[in-house]
């Protein structure tokens, strides 16, 4: 019955969780170098890509943070959703999300990247839509996925671009080459303009960490993301979704210090978000808004830390605001 589903999936959450604890100790503590390649996905002529897992430090840091807040969110939402007739499609929903997540962070090319992003949008969509009888629901998970689009359409032109000039979508090939390849292929050429080929590419890339990290210009998917359940809320802040696209930008670093010009539009928007978002959060009424726009507002604060080059910075307060915000509102789910 629905005990069983939520018992079930909380216990297959569990496992991966531990197994994090491990790589956390193995990789960032000691320091231990291993590279995991799982198996080989797509191979035509130049393409390239592979199933693997990368041994930096972001990675196995966010994904201890994803399994461990994914965790806590299964367990609240057992006694949380026990009333709900539907609770087997939440967890079901809740467990997609946790799949697409760790996918995303411990890919070590652009098109497991991406995947993982496509699915963390999709189950993003299905957690705000869960009671999809009501039209705000509705209007708020339609409007998610469309303003998230955008932030897709231009982190996929930039893998595009990518492996335009690279040939190739791997991280390691990508950030080896960014720094000595040829002059005349640095440059793309549009309307009898040249445009430095890397600044255009990591420009793009950042639209995309515009789009999931909900800063100024594509944020308003935000606050309408709390229709649903409060433990999608306390997943979508501090698991999912925000953590995805300042991590993007962690994950690709090495290629952004060779465009200054990229920084200097990651460092403005990341400072603009910070305050429109903490000034904006001060006039909301609504508890859950209250805590929301302090989510966009602290993102600002890591894509400000990503643009002024302090990577270990931004990942070190996104790890530390996913863990209290993942609390603050499964301590409002239990207030309201």
């Amino acid at each position: 019955g629905s005990r069983g589903v939520a018992v079930v999936t909380t216990t297959c959450v569990l496992l991966p969780s531990i197994l994090s604890c491990i790589a956390f100790y193995e990789v960032a503590l000691c320091a231990s170098a291993c590279y995991i390649k799982i198996a080989p996905w797509i191979f035509s002529e130049p393409f390239d890509a592979a199933w693997g897992f990368p041994p930096d430090s972001p990675t196995v840091i966010l994904l201890l943070v994803v399994t461990i807040v994914s965790s806590l969110v299964h367990i609240y939402s057992i006694s949380y959703m026990s009333g709900d007739p539907h609770s087997p499609r939440f967890f079901c929903y809740l467990s997609i999300s946790t799949f697409f997540t760790p996918m995303l962070v411990t890919g070590d090319n652009s098109i497991q990247l991406f995947l993982g992003w496509e699915g963390v949008g999709l189950a993003s969509y299905l957690l705000i839509n869960f009671w999809f009888t009501r039209i705000q629901a509705n209007k708020a998970a339609i409007k998610a996925m469309l303003i998230n689009r955008v932030g897709d359409f231009g982190l996929a032109l930039g893998i595009m671009g990518c492996f335009t000039i690279f040939q190739t979508v791997d991280f390691s090939t990508i950030f080896a080459c960014a720094s000595v390849f040829p002059e005349p292929h640095h440059y793309f050429l549009f309307c009898n303009t040249e445009f430095h080929a890397i600044t255009v590419i990591r420009i793009l890339v950042f639209i995309g960490a515009v789009g999931k990290s909900a800063q100024i210009g594509l944020h308003t998917w935000l606050p309408d993301a709390m229709e649903g359940p409060t433990p999608v809320s306390a997943l979508i802040h501090a698991a999912t979704m925000v953590t995805a696209g300042v991590f993007t930008i962690a994950r690709c670093s090495p290629s952004f210090e060779y465009s200054p010009n990229a920084l200097i539009v990651i460092t403005f928007v990341g400072a603009m978000t910070a305050f429109f978002a903490a000034t904006t959060g001060a006039l909301q009424n609504d508890l859950k808004r209250v805590i929301a726009y302090p989510t966009c507002s602290q993102s600002g604060y890591m894509i400000f830390a990503c643009g002024t080059s302090n990577y270990s910075v931004s990942v070190f307060h996104l790890m530390n605001h996913a863990c209290f915000k993942a609390l603050l509102f499964l301590s409002a789910g239990s207030v309201i």
